[in-house]
C-alpha cells in the first residue's frame, strides 16, 4: 500500500502509518521510532482500557508524534523539543485534513503531538500514555543511565501499565 493514492474506505490507521513512512523517506531511524511508540502506546492504552476514540486518538498521535522534527530541522537547524511542538500540529493537520475523521479527534491529535514533550498540566490518559510510550523508546534509543530511567519512572510513569512495562524493559526496582 506504500505510495498508493488516497482511498478514503482505508481505515485512517492504516493511511497514517503509510504517509508517514512516505513522510520520513530515507531515515530508518525515525520510521523505527515511531514504530515502536506506537507499538507502546497501542498495547499501553489496551491494557488501561482507555477505549474507543482515545485508543484511536492516542495511536495516531504516537504514529505522528515526531512529525515537527523535519520542520524544524528546515526552520531552525534543530529538532528540539520546543519546534517540534511547535510545528507539529500544522504538520500533522496538512496530513490528515483530507481524511475522513471528525474535527474534535483531528484537534486532539494535533493537541498530543504539539504536547509530547510537556510533562506538566497533563489533562488526558491519551496524553499520559503518549509521554511514557515515547520514554520506552527514547530510554533504549538515548541509551539512558539507569539513574535517569529510575528518575524518568517517578516522575513520568503513572499508568500501572506503563509502570510495569518500564520495571520489566529496564529492570526499575520498585522499593
Amino acid at each position: 500500500m506504500i505510495g498508493v493514492p488516497y482511498d478514503p474506505n482505508i481505515i485512517p490507521l492504516t493511511r497514517i502509518f503509510d504517509l508517514m513512512i512516505l513522510y520520513e523517506t530515507g531515515n530508518p531511524a525515525r520510521i523505527g521510532h515511531f514504530l515502536k511508540v506506537h507499538g507502546y502506546a497501542a498495547q499501553i492504552g489496551r491494557l488501561e482500557k482507555i477505549g474507543y476514540p482515545k485508543q484511536l486518538i492516542l495511536e495516531m498521535a504516537a504514529i505522528m508524534h515526531d512529525i515537527g522534527i523535519k520542520p524544524a530541522l528546515e526552520k531552525y537547524g534543530s529538532s528540539a523539543g520546543q519546534y517540534q511542538e511547535e510545528l507539529g500540529p500544522s504538520a500533522a493537520l496538512q496530513m490528515i485534513k483530507m481524511m475522513n475523521i471528525p474535527d474534535k479527534t483531528i484537534e486532539r491529535v494535533c493537541f498530543l503531538i504539539g504536547h509530547h514533550h510537556t510533562y506538566t498540566g497533563v489533562d488526558g490518559i491519551d496524553w499520559q500514555i503518549l509521554l511514557e510510550a515515547d520514554f520506552l523508546v527514547n530510554m533504549e534509543e538515548e541509551k539512558m543511565s539507569e539513574k535517569a530511567i529510575e528518575s524518568a519512572y517517578k516522575n513520568v510513569f503513572k499508568t500501572p501499565s506503563g509502570k510495569r512495562l518500564c520495571e520489566i524493559i529496564y529492570g526499575v526496582k520498585t522499593d
